[in-house]
C-alpha cells in the first residue's frame, strides 16, 4: 500500500502532527518514568531513537512489544530466529528490560522503543535498518509502521489481539484501520474470532492466519531450584497463597482477603508481589496500618510470617511455584489483566478479578478447563482462597488442569519461525 501523504487518512495525519508537536513533553514523561526505575539518561534517550549499541553486521529481525508479558511471549521465536539472524527486541518499560537482560539468548539484544514521532522513528530506522519488523499483539503505531513500510521493511503483526474497546474505536475510523492493517505483509491472530474481527476492520483475509496464543507457548518463568527448595522448607506445612502483579487498590483487597483467610487458617501466609516493586514502601505502610508486620524480600526477609512482600524483579516463577493458590492482579482494578499462562504453566490454582478484557479469551479457556475462577471483590477473594486452602486436592487439580491446557496451546512456534524466515528471504 502506498505511503504517499494523499493516501494517508486525515485522522492519521492529525495523529502524526500531534505526536511530533508533543514529542518534548512525551519524552520527558517517558524519561522520568524510566529514571524512577533506575534507567540512566543515556538509555532513556533510546526513546528518541538514539541507539546505545552498534548494529551487528548481517540480517536483523526487529520485534517490538509493549512490555514484559508481550516480550516474554515471543521468546521461543526469538531463540529460534537468533540462530539465523540478529534479533532486536524493543519495549517501553524498565521491568521488561531488566527481565530480558537475563533471558534473551546470544544473538539477541534489547533497546527501548522509539516514541511514535517522526524524528525518533527516523533515527531508529536509520541506525538499525531492520530486514523484518514483527509487531507483537496490539502494537500498531502509525508513524512507526508507515516509516518502516516506506523503506520496504516487511511487517508482521504477531499474536494479534485487540480489546473490545479498541475494536470499537477502530471501527469508528474504518479507512484508518484498513490502511494500517494493509501495511502488514502477514498477521497471525490469537484466535479465529480475532481473525474475523480484524478482517471486518479491513485486514486482507489472504494475509491473516490463526496461530494460537504465543504466551501459552512461551516457557514458564524461571525459578532457581535451590532457592525454591529453601523456601519450601521455610514454608513447611503452612497454608500459603500469593497475590501477584498487583496494582494500587489490589493490595488493599489482598490484605482484606487475607484477614478473612486468617480467621479460618490461623497459620496462613500471604506473599504479596506488586507489579511495580518501587511501590514497596507505600505497600509496607499500608500493611502496617492494617495491622500486618511484613517481611521483605529485598532486605533478606523470608516468607515465615503472615505477610511477605516480594519486592524484587524477575522472581515471579519462584512465587508461582511456591504458592499453590495465586490471585493474579490487574483484574480487580481497570488494567485489563495480566498473562494467566505463567501461573498455569507453574501449576498454581488461579484466581482473577472480572476486569481482564486484555486476556478474556485466555481466561475463558482456563475457566472452562477447571483451572481458574473469577472473584468479584476482596470478600469473594477471601472466601475463594480460604476454600482452596481447606481443600488442597481441589487446588492441585486446578493447577494440573492449567498445566495441561497450557501444554496443548500455541505449539506452532517452529512453523511460525519458518514462515518469518521465508518472509525475510
Amino acid at each position: 500500500m502506498s505511503a504517499h501523504p494523499l493516501s494517508w487518512p486525515a485522522p492519521l495525519r492529525l495523529y502524526g502532527a500531534a505526536a511530533d508537536l508533543l514529542l518534548g513533553p512525551a519524552f520527558r514523561r517517558a524519561a522520568a518514568r524510566l529514571g524512577a526505575q533506575g534507567i540512566g539518561p543515556e538509555r532513556q534517550r533510546e526513546r528518541l531513537g538514539e541507539a546505545t549499541r552498534p548494529r551487528p553486521e548481517g540480517r536483523l529481525i526487529w520485534f517490538h512489544a509493549a512490555s514484559m508479558g508481550e516480550s516474554l511471549s515471543v521468546l521461543p521465536l526469538v531463540r529460534i530466529l537468533a540462530e539465523r539472524a540478529t534479533v532486536l527486541v524493543t519495549t517501553g518499560t524498565a521491568s521488561s528490560a531488566a527481565v530480558l537482560a537475563s533471558r534473551l539468548p546470544a544473538g539477541a539484544l534489547h533497546q527501548f522503543a522509539p516514541l511514535d514521532a517522526s524524528g525518533p522513528v527516523t533515527r531508529f530506522l536509520d541506525h538499525w535498518r531492520p530486514d523484518l519488523a514483527v509487531m507483537v499483539e496490539s502494537e500498531i503505531w502509525p508513524q512507526m509502521l508507515r516509516a518502516a513500510h516506506a523503506r520496504g521493511v516487511p511487517l508482521v503483526l504477531m499474536n494479534a489481539r485487540m480489546s473490545v474497546r479498541s475494536l470499537r474505536a477502530w471501527a469508528r475510523m474504518p479507512q484508518s484501520a484498513r490502511v494500517l492493517l494493509g501495511l502488514f505483509d502477514r498477521i497471525v491472530a490469537q484466535t479465529a474470532d480475532m481473525r474475523d474481527a480484524l478482517v471486518a476492520l479491513g485486514a486482507d483475509p489472504v494475509r491473516i492466519a490463526v496461530g494460537g496464543n504465543m504466551k501459552a507457548a512461551a516457557p514458564p518463568p524461571p525459578a532457581d531450584p535451590a532457592e525454591l527448595e529453601r523456601l519450601r522448607r521455610v514454608r513447611g506445612d503452612a497454608p500459603l497463597w500469593a497475590a501477584i502483579s498487583t496494582h494500587p487498590g489490589e493490595e488493599e483487597a489482598a490484605l482484606t482477603a487475607h484477614r478473612a483467610v486468617l480467621a479460618q487458617h490461623r497459620e496462613a501466609r500471604l506473599i504479596l508481589v506488586p507489579r511495580h516493586p518501587e511501590r514497596a514502601d507505600s505497600i509496607l505502610h499500608l500493611a502496617s496500618r492494617r495491622g500486618f508486620a511484613a517481611t521483605r524480600r529485598s532486605t533478606g526477609g523470608l516468607p515465615d510470617g503472615a505477610l511477605h512482600l516480594a519486592d524484587t524483579l524477575g522472581e515471579t516463577g519462584l512465587w508461582f511455584r511456591l504458592a499453590p493458590v495465586v490471585f493474579l492482579g490487574g483484574s480487580l482494578v481497570p488494567v485489563g489483566g495480566h498473562n494467566p499462562w505463567e501461573p498455569a504453566q507453574c501449576g498454581a490454582a488461579l484466581l482473577t478479578g472480572p476486569l481482564r478484557e486484555a486476556v478474556a479469551a485466555d481466561m475463558t479457556a482456563l475457566e472452562e478447563a477447571g483451572a481458574a475462577m473469577t472473584v468479584r471483590d476482596a470478600d469473594d477473594l477471601g472466601r475463594a482462597v480460604a476454600a482452596l486452602l481447606a481443600d488442597p486436592a481441589r487446588a492441585a487439580a486446578m493447577g494440573e488442569a492449567g498445566r495441561s491446557l497450557a501444554a496443548r496451546q500455541g505449539n506452532r512456534v517452529e512453523e511460525i519461525a519458518r514462515e518469518l524466515m521465508d518472509i525475510l528471504s
